[in-house]
Formats: C-alpha cells, sequence, structure tokens
C-alpha cells in the first residue's frame, strides 16, 4: 500500500509539472523542503487520521482541512488549514510543519489576535518514533495539548520523492510588479500547456514580459529559449534585457519582447514554448496560443512606403523653399521689386484673382509702390484732358467763337 500510494502521488507531481519544469499544483496542499525542492501532497486533501485517547476526546485530522475533537457533547474545532504560509519545512524533530488557525473561539476569547483555537502538525515522512504507522497512509503519532486553545499532532506520513528544485522568488507576468505566467518558480495555471480558448489574436503583433527574482540569486537566470509547434508558419522572435541574459532583481525588473509573425494560416493555435533556463533550479517553461487567421507581412515592408513618400516630401519641401527664397533676392536685387511683387508666382496670382473678379473692368490688383504714387491715374487724366480739348474745338468752330 505505501509503494502504491508513493507511485501515485509521484505520477501526479510530473504529471501535472511535466519532465523539465514546475507548475504549480492542482491543490494549496504543497510544501517546499530546506533545499526548495517540492512536495505535492494534493492525493491526501482531505485524507482522515483519527487519534483515540481514553483521557482526553478524539481527535481528527483532516489533512489540509482541519483539525477537530469528537466527543459526546459535541465537536469542537481547533483550526482551518491556510495555504498563506503556513505548510513549510520544519527546523524541529519533523519533516514538515503546519498550522490551522481560526477555530472556535468559546473560552479562547482572549487568544492572539482573537484567533480561537489553534493547532500546530509535524509532519514525520515514515513511521512513529514508537514504531507506530508501518506501512498504509500513516497515523497519528501523538497529541499534546499545550493549552485549552492549542494543540500539537504529530502526524507519521509515506512521503514521496521529493519533486525538482524550485526557483522560488523568480515570477514573470505582463506588468512591471505581476506575476500572472510564472509565480514563486512555478508557471501559473493556463501557461502551463495551450489553450484555444486563451490564445493571442492575430492581431496582437507582440507581447512584453517582466520578469523578476531575489537580487542574490538573480545571476542564475541565463537567456531564454524558444520552441514553436508546428515549426513553420510562424515566425518568433525575442528581444529585451532579459532576453540578452541580463539578471532581473525585484527593483529592476527585466524585460522580454516576444515579436510574433503570422506567416501562414491555421485553423488551430500555435503553440509557443518560452523556457527560461535556471542554473542548478529546474528550468522555468510556459506556453502561449497564438491564433493566426491570416498571413502578415512584415512591418519593415508596411511602412518602406511611407518612408519613401517621407523622403520625397522633404526633398519636394526644401527644393520649393530653395526655389522661392532664390527668386525673391533674384526680384529684390534686380528687377528691384519690394513687398508682394518681390514674391515669385505673385504676378500670375493676381492675374487669376482678376479674372476671377470679373475681368479688366473689375477692381484689379494694386501695387505698393503705385499706391503712394500721386500721379497714378495721371495717364487716364491726361487722356481725359486732350478729349475734352478736342470737343471744346470742335464746338468753338460750330459757334463761331475763338
Amino acid at each position: 500500500m505505501h509503494g502504491l500510494l508513493a507511485a501515485v502521488i509521484t505520477a501526479a507531481i510530473f504529471g501535472a509539472t511535466g519532465a523539465g519544469c514546475v507548475a504549480v499544483p492542482s491543490t494549496n496542499c504543497y510544501v517546499f523542503d530546506n533545499t526548495s525542492h517540492i512536495y505535492d501532497f494534493s492525493s491526501l486533501v482531505g485524507q482522515l487520521f483519527e487519534y483515540d485517547d481514553e483521557k482526553d476526546p478524539d481527535l481528527v485530522v483532516r489533512f489540509c482541512k482541519d483539525i477537530e475533537t469528537r466527543a459526546q457533547t459535541g465537536y469542537v474545532d481547533y483550526g482551518r488549514y491556510n495555504s498563506l504560509n503556513y505548510f513549510i519545512a520544519s527546523a524541529g524533530t519533523g519533516n514538515f510543519l503546519q498550522e490551522y488557525f481560526n477555530g472556535d473561539i468559546r473560552n479562547c476569547e482572549t487568544t492572539y489576535d482573537k484567533l480561537g483555537r489553534t493547532a500546530q502538525v509535524n509532519i514525520i515522512c515514515g513511521s512513529c518514533p514508537n514504531g507506530q504507522c508501518v506501512g498504509g497512509l500513516g497515523c497519528i503519532c501523538s497529541v499534546t495539548y499545550e493549552s485549552t486553545c492549542r494543540v500539537l499532532i504529530d502526524l507519521a506520513l509515506p512521503c514521496v520523492k521529493p519533486g525538482l528544485r524550485v526557483f522560488e522568488g523568480f515570477t514573470v507576468g505582463f506588468h512591471p510588479r505581476s506575476w500572472e505566467v510564472v509565480y514563486n518558480g512555478m508557471t501559473q495555471v493556463g501557461y502551463e500547456k495551450s489553450y484555444d480558448e486563451f490564445s493571442f489574436s492575430t492581431e496582437q503583433r507582440d507581447v512584453t514580459l517582466y520578469l523578476t527574482a531575489v537580487a542574490s540569486l538573480s545571476s542564475l537566470v541565463q537567456k531564454p529559449t524558444i520552441k514553436v509547434s508546428p515549426k513553420e508558419g510562424l515566425a518568433v522572435k525575442l528581444s529585451g534585457s532579459g532576453a540578452n541574459g541580463s539578471p532581473p532583481t525585484t527593483l529592476s525588473p527585466t524585460m522580454i519582447a516576444v515579436d510574433w509573425r503570422c506567416e501562414k494560416a491555421r485553423d488551430k493555435p500555435y503553440e509557443v514554448n518560452i523556457t527560461i533556463p535556471v542554473l542548478n533550479y529546474a528550468p522555468v517553461q510556459f506556453t502561449f496560443a497564438k491564433l493566426c487567421e491570416h498571413s502578415q507581412d512584415e512591418r519593415g515592408e508596411s511602412l518602406r512606403g511611407w518612408g519613401i513618400f517621407g523622403i520625397i516630401s522633404c526633398i519636394l519641401i526644401v527644393g520649393l523653399t530653395l526655389s522661392c527664397v532664390g527668386g525673391f533676392i533674384y526680384k529684390m536685387r534686380v528687377q528691384n521689386l519690394r513687398g508682394l511683387d518681390a514674391v515669385p508666382g505673385m504676378a500670375i496670382l493676381s492675374a487669376c484673382l482678376e479674372t476671377a473678379s470679373g475681368g479688366s473692368g473689375g477692381p484689379r490688383y494694386t501695387r505698393p509702390n503705385e499706391a503712394n504714387d500721386h500721379f497714378v491715374n495721371q495717364a487716364t487724366w491726361e487722356e481725359q484732358t486732350a478729349s475734352t480739348r478736342r470737343t471744346t474745338a470742335t464746338s468753338e468752330k460750330t459757334y463761331g467763337s475763338i
């Protein structure tokens, strides 16, 4: 029975994590030993361990659930399992230590932070010191009541072989202070393998990842590698400080920019597996799914036409500016024109405006030098005077006047 249980739990661990990486277990009933190797007790969640005592009420441990005492007067709860930081490696006689908090508060109202009754479970891998629990699922070795509100329990279990060594404190997320992809060195649910319903869309040409690690161990992080399945049809490139192997820290995260382009359309998403090696630890792996509903051109090709257009536009603008300046200087110095008359093309613009305003009979554009001339209409006046003189002379001859 002991060997069968060990085989089942070991298969569960490696089935969930794969051969070369560590994925977060399916339950919160797991622990790291003093060498950062993971032990997954998910198969024992809710397992009952009873301890019969003639003097005290019977005690029952529901593994990774709760602890209670049972008597004819009823049940008394001695705490519930908390998954935060209360399943740790033991520094005492046992191998691991669990804490159970927030039990019944009756007659324990003055406990610290009003946690009520609490319990501590010392997990011993193997059998009890007195030789109990040989084989089977394990048993409770001893129960000690420190007070009415706290109980200490020694529990012997057939612990499985340790899993992979986890790089604790390492995170990967989509923001500098997030860990959606990897948390505490373990790949989170949804990224341990590709899921069609959680694929990145075709239009999303890139995604940025941020890496953090404990500063004292950050130098162990190596350059990431990628593997695409199928191999052809999706072009993937990694760039950024994280892709170059720069050590990440919690204060200065490094960045990995994943740039992917669909070369061939496909009904099913592509699988993009990214592996980050860590010296002396299991590598960190996670997988993205990328949709390719249609093929895409390289970004350089789409921007090349705009680049050529911009260069030609700049050349034309500079050429026109130099021509206008040169023509302006030429008309001022050679043709002695001033003001708007010296602007190249102003004569053509004036003619167009005069034509549009009704031809030669309408108002015309007056040059600046004509506006200051006292004899602007001298020619017209002279013509009118000559005409008047001729009319007078004719009239004199008609009436005989001198």
